[in-house]
């Protein structure tokens, strides 16, 4: 009997080839894997589409790497409604269900936490991509002359566009062949962004844990590494901590380990970009005392004496 399983996606089980997204990987798993083991919890690293891996002989099952998720979301979706009768996740299944679908920053939003300005377009809405800005801007108060539309699940910058109003022809058919099946989200540009950076800042059971401020490359929008995006240690401010607490306070429940994706909005304010508790990097590598601490919440909220 094990008491955590630490997921991930079969990529990263016993890999053929290397990189350093696989390094990196590897190196948080075990780092992860390791704390817990030191503090006396069994633990193993399992594939979740393991198919021959028995969920019941698991207390908890630890989402860490399971990056594979979104390109196979309906067989993901299915594996994870099934395995919840058979074991507990980490973050709980009722959290992650939450998270996973970015409604949640509506949800967020009307218990005051700022947000980027966000119209939800829901499947088979029947709109061009033209009326949706025009919807935008008439009930929603848009005035950036560029937006970004993102699908409402997704991970990696999936399906993320940047484009100038003018150009929504340009994009249309993709808005409609995406709308014709799941929800996006057009939001205005943040420009303080791709200026300054957006910050994470990664939370153990409500307490700060460490910082990391994402840049993106000159001449790209996306601050993921995917896309060039370089990553450097940050200190919060008491006002950026005292934000993401109130993210999480807003929260159905405090997970046991979030990332919060903050920055200045194009008013200057702090802004909710991302809540992050299902799988999100949270750069272990570089803070492996992290690890430690983030064992320490998971045996004392899950496995009291």
């Amino acid at each position: 009997m094990f008491d955590v399983v630490i997921l991930t996606d079969s990529r990263y089980i016993n890999p053929k080839k290397s990189n350093q997204l696989i390094e990196n990987v590897l190196l948080e798993d075990q780092l992860v894997g390791d704390a817990l083991e030191k503090i006396g919890l069994r633990t193993t690293r399992k594939a979740w589409d393991d198919s021959n891996f028995d969920w019941k002989s698991t207390k908890y099952a630890l989402f860490r790497s399971t990056w594979d998720c979104f390109d196979r979301f309906e067989e993901f979706s299915k594996w994870f409604q099934q395995t919840k009768e058979l074991t507990r996740f980490i973050n709980s299944y009722e959290l992650v269900s939450w998270n996973i679908d970015k409604h949640y920053l509506n949800n967020l939003q009307q218990k005051a936490v700022n947000i980027p300005k966000t119209l939800f377009i829901e499947p088979d809405s029947q709109i061009n991509l033209k009326h949706a800005i025009d919807q935008a801007k008439q009930h929603l108060g848009f005035k950036s002359e560029h937006l970004v539309l993102k699908p409402c699940i997704a991970g990696g910058a999936r399906h993320t566009y940047k484009f100038h109003i003018d150009e929504w022809e340009k994009h249309n058919t993709t808005f409609q062949k995406l709308t014709a099946v799941e929800a996006l989200m057009l939001q205005e540009f943040q420009k303080n962004i791709v200026e300054h950076g957006e910050i994470s800042v990664v939370m153990f059971n409500g307490t700060y844990a460490h910082s990391i401020l994402k840049v993106a490359q000159p001449g790209e929008f996306r601050v993921q590494d995917d896309y060039g995006g370089s990553i450097y240690d940050y200190q919060p401010s008491k006002e950026e901590i005292d934000f993401v607490k109130q993210v999480l306070n807003a929260s159905p429940d405090m997970p046991i380990y979030a990332r919060v994706d903050i920055f200045r909005d194009n008013d200057d304010n702090l802004a909710l970009a991302e809540l992050e508790i299902f799988e999100p990097e949270l750069w272990f590598r570089r803070y492996p005392k992290a690890a430690d601490i983030f064992a320490q919440g998971v045996k004392d909220s899950l496995f009291p004496i």
